[in-house]
């Protein structure tokens, strides 16, 4: 049975752990986990927080194993409006990554809130 994206996100963010940009930041802080931005690269040069980390959606059930091959390190996610970030992180723990956590401000919030 087709289920609309908008209603997928939306069951998938509810099994979820989101935070916004600042307790990110203080978490972050403390965990020494990984702040990843998985918006297509494009969307990345426009602007992204210079503690971020690029990997696109599409690369990063790829790329991460290799940057974080602990399955316990603090992965932050976050993409343009929130949507890519939660099926990455439903992907991610399917990985057996144990420490996901999606962000729920937007690129330009966290520029600011992470500062160059």
């Amino acid at each position: 049975m087709f289920q609309p994206t908008k209603d997928l996100v939306a069951s998938v963010r509810a099994k979820q752990n989101c935070v916004d940009g600042k307790q990110a930041k203080q978490e972050l802080a403390v965990n020494q986990g990984f702040l990843i931005d998985v918006r297509e690269a494009s969307e990345y040069q426009t602007g992204a927080p210079k503690a971020a980390i690029h990997i696109s959606r599409g690369l990063l059930e790829f790329k991460l194993p290799v940057l974080a091959p602990d399955l316990k390190t603090a992965i932050y996610l976050y993409c343009a409006s929130g949507g890519r970030a939660v099926l990455a992180a439903e992907q991610l723990k399917r990985l057996g990554y144990q420490n996901i956590t999606v962000l729920t401000s937007s690129p330009t919030e966290l520029c600011t809130i992470f500062p160059s």
